[in-house]
């Protein structure tokens, strides 16, 4: 696969180069950097961390500490009184599990509010980069941010800054 990747990526330079097409990049870290909404909503998403980790840990300090009562009582218990006590602390462990799946799960609460913070900002920046592509008429915008496969990039093609621009935030230009 990777061998394949690879001969993708010189087969797309290769035409790129016989084409003569044009090309830049953009750093999306910079740019979400440098968007006060993205700052705003990443701490309200912190924030909420924060809070559902409490109440998660909350949850399960219940648990161990129901469970620790029940070690102590449980040489004095009737079998009967050991097995629905057991019963009621597996009971509140599943919640504890299920709250923490609920928030933090794939589809969780936390997922669902980075949607509906995040997207709208990361909608705006590409379509920012989408007009500066067209106007420009560059072939490829390539992201440099976040480990990509981007080896070199020369600044003179960093689109980043007009990006930043287009959205209407001012920048001090880098470099």
């Amino acid at each position: 696969m990777k061998k394949l990747f690879g001969t993708l990526i010189i087969l797309l330079g290769l035409a790129s180069v016989a084409s003569a097409q044009r090309y830049a990049y953009v750093d999306t870290q910079y740019i979400l950097d440098n968007v006060p909404d993205y700052q705003d909503a990443q701490e309200e998403l912190d924030k909420l961390a924060e809070d559902w980790m409490k109440e998660i840990e909350s949850a399960f300090g219940l648990v161990e500490q129901k469970r620790q009562e029940y070690e102590t009582e449980k040489i004095l218990l009737p079998e009967e009184i050991k097995t629905q006590r057991l019963k009621e602390i597996n009971q509140l462990e599943a919640e504890a599990r299920s709250l923490q799946k609920q928030r933090f799960g794939v589809g969780g609460d936390l997922f669902l509010k980075r949607e509906e913070l995040v997207k709208p900002i990361q909608d705006q920046i590409f379509n920012a980069i989408q007009s500066i592509a067209e106007e420009r008429n560059f072939a490829f915008v390539f992201d440099k941010a976040n480990q990509s496969n981007l080896l070199y990039a020369d600044p003179k093609y960093d689109i980043s800054d007009q990006v930043l621009r287009k959205m209407g935030i001012k920048v001090d230009n880098r470099n």
